[in-house]
């Protein structure tokens, strides 16, 4: 039934500074779409900000998120970048559990404390495509 996900919504004290954030950090494209919301486009993904109480129907509270986001850059230039941003790390690298397999990551936090997990499948990274069974794709 469910193919992907093709947006999800971060609540954020100052749009703005986040945008500045995930362009810095994360190396996500800022956009604006309808009444002038703000966005940042990844792959064929996209995090929408809201404000607090923006979104009557949605309950989030600022800095509730928890993301898990794939690079496609070896971890330890990651942590490079991270470093250089001046952006510490809470925890990593470690091992963890992906929805293709197993992960190595490194967590951070955003201006509003919302979780970021930066995660690289190695066994994508060393050159070969396989299954979560650990079977090559053909």
């Amino acid at each position: 039934m469910i193919s992907h996900i093709d947006h999800l919504v971060l609540t954020v004290s100052d749009i703005e500074r986040s945008v500045a954030f995930y362009r810095a950090v994360l190396n996500m494209e800022a956009i604006t779409f309808g009444a002038g919301r703000r966005a940042l486009r990844f792959g064929n993904q996209k995090i929408n900000l809201q404000l607090l109480g923006q979104e009557p129907r949605n309950r989030a509270q600022v800095g509730a998120g928890d993301l898990c986001l794939i690079s496609h850059w070896p971890l330890d230039e990651v942590m490079r970048h991270l470093r250089e941003q001046g952006i510490p790390l809470i925890e990593g690298p470690v091992v963890k559990s992906g929805a293709m397999g197993e992960i190595s990551s490194v967590y951070f936090l955003d201006p509003d404390a919302n979780l970021i997990e930066v995660s690289v499948y190695p066994h994508l990274q060393e050159g070969g495509h396989r299954h979560s069974d650990g079977k090559e794709c053909r």
